[in-house]
């Protein structure tokens, strides 16, 4: 697990075929003060585990799934990551509870820096609408961060200076892929109310008049 507060960037120095998956150098220091071979580390926002370490970084293996549906793949010698390493027993949990598994990806559409914050702008992918909501939370290329507003499948949130000189956000281009991991309370939320409205739908009808229905849920905004 993870809280999306990024604690360090690193800097991808190599990426090599390994069969039917790849291995990843990464250039860092500070997450692994307490990481090793075996431990998790978030990469982008995505869950990897240390396969080796050494003085100036580590290697982890990945999937081509992951590349594939990540934007893993798209990174080259130099590029820029967040990095986190796994939440251990007594750490603060500064953000929210993040899993490293991505949900989708979206696009940076705008960038507009609004007095001494930035408003970032991402488009989405639609199955990914109802689980995105006002004031809510979502990790984005693995950094917690509170949702500004959601509208016509683009989503925006604000940067704080702190935010934006720590993390790869200041060094994105127009049009870079953004992973995407929805809120996992929102998840659950979703999924336990379609089994709920499904268990009804066949139960055929009945007098509802003390329960939920669809209507309700909608107007106060979990559909």
């Amino acid at each position: 697990m993870f809280t999306g507060i990024i604690r360090e960037v690193g800097t991808l120095s190599a990426k090599r075929r390994q069969g039917e998956s790849y291995q990843l150098d990464i250039r860092a220091e500070k997450v692994l003060a307490k990481s090793g071979p075996g431990d998790s580390i978030a990469v982008n926002g995505v869950c990897l585990t240390v396969v080796k370490k050494s003085a100036t970084g580590f290697t982890a293996d990945v999937m081509s799934e992951t590349l594939s549906k990540t934007n893993l793949g798209d990174l080259k010698a130099g590029s820029a990551v967040n990095l986190e390493p796994a939440l251990g027993v007594g750490d603060l949990l500064d953000g929210h509870m993040v899993s490293g598994h991505i949900d989708g990806t979206g696009i940076l559409k705008e960038v507009k820096q609004k007095s001494r914050s930035w408003i970032i702008s991402i488009s989405y992918p639609q199955q990914l609408d109802k689980y995105l909501i006002t004031k809510g939370s979502v990790a984005l290329n693995g950094i917690s961060l509170t949702i500004v507003e959601v509208s016509g499948g683009n989503l925006k949130v604000s940067l704080i200076p702190e935010t934006w000189r720590e993390t790869t956000f200041s060094s994105l281009k127009i049009g870079d892929k953004i992973n995407i991991e929805v809120d996992m309370l929102g998840k659950y939320v979703v999924k336990t109310t379609e089994k709920f409205l499904q268990g009804n739908q066949e139960q055929g009808p009945k007098d509802n008049s003390s329960g939920l229905t669809k209507e309700q849920l909608r107007s106060k905004g979990f559909l």
